[in-house]
């Protein structure tokens, strides 16, 4: 499943350099997703970052939920040979597009370190893990307390003892505004739609468009069509599924006002118009 990754409080404005190598015909939008908003070093980096500041040492096996292409899990397998990945999604399209971009590279050793499953998350049963990741708001799929407490009460089954559950989050004023937000990047212009959002039951209806230097446009690449949860509701569910203690990492601010990438856990936030912070829960 394709969700979006890494928003800025300010957008990040790569300059493009518009050499029309994309249009809306030959493009392909995994790799404009990828391209746009996923940064799987930063994930594999944050997980090490946070592993030694909660448990002081690093985390050995991954499961990642929701992975869609699994770019994160394969980066996990590369980054020590000590690392093993459990990749899990629904979608067979999206996996196998992920197998001959991100599998097939890899070496005979990372490959068997990795296990890529098609596969519900609420219906995995395996040997329970250090860690559990759900990126991308994958999870705001679920739109009722119940269904997300029931998901958190899974993960936190799966889990070894001490291990840790990252998830990631995102608000701000303008997530509830029905808008536009760009960004220019090298040949594309990634665009982020608010289309609706009702406030009543807290539904929110996003896409993702693509829009290229010819003029064509590859739209509704994504849709989204989830519950826009807020940082208290996330923390008093994983508390209700069992973790026992729930830490917010929320990113810093650059001379400009915009994120600087810098995640640190605090204990308050500030009232951005757009933000995004991990949550760290400890089973």
């Amino acid at each position: 499943m394709s969700t979006p990754k890494r928003t800025k409080k300010t957008p990040a404005r790569k300059k493009s350099s518009r050499r029309g190598w994309l249009t809306a015909k030959a493009a392909d939008r995994h790799e404009l997703y990828e391209k746009s908003v996923q940064d799987t070093g930063f994930e594999v980096e944050f997980l090490d970052k946070v592993w030694r500041k909660h448990r002081g040492r690093l985390a050995t096996t991954l499961r990642e939920d929701f992975c869609g292409t699994f770019a994160a899990s394969a980066a996990w397998v590369r980054r020590r040979k000590s690392n093993r990945a459990i990749a899990l999604d629904l979608d067979r399209s999206v996996l196998e597009w992920g197998r001959a971009r991100h599998l097939a590279p890899l070496t005979a050793d990372q490959k068997s370190r990795l296990d890529v499953r098609e596969c519900d998350v609420m219906r995995y049963r395996g040997a329970p893990v250090d860690c559990v990741a759900a990126w991308n708001f994958s999870y705001y799929l679920f739109k009722t307390r119940e269904g997300l407490e029931r998901y958190f009460r899974s993960v936190h089954a799966g889990l070894a003892k001490g291990g840790l559950f990252v998830l990631d989050s995102y608000g701000g004023h303008e997530s509830f505004s029905e808008q536009e937000e760009t960004r220019d990047l090298d040949g594309f212009t990634y665009v982020w739609h608010t289309e609706r959002y009702d406030p009543v039951s807290g539904d929110v209806l996003n896409r993702i468009h693509f829009r290229f230097p010819d003029g064509t446009e590859l739209k509704n690449a994504f849709t989204y069509d989830w519950r826009l949860w807020t940082i208290p509701e996330l923390r008093e569910a994983l508390a209700n599924a069992g973790f026992r203690k729930v830490t917010v990492w929320w990113e810093g601010s650059d001379e400009e006002g915009g994120g600087d990438g810098n995640f640190r856990p605090v204990q308050h936030g500030e009232a951005c118009a757009g933000w995004i912070a991990y949550l760290v829960a400890e089973r």
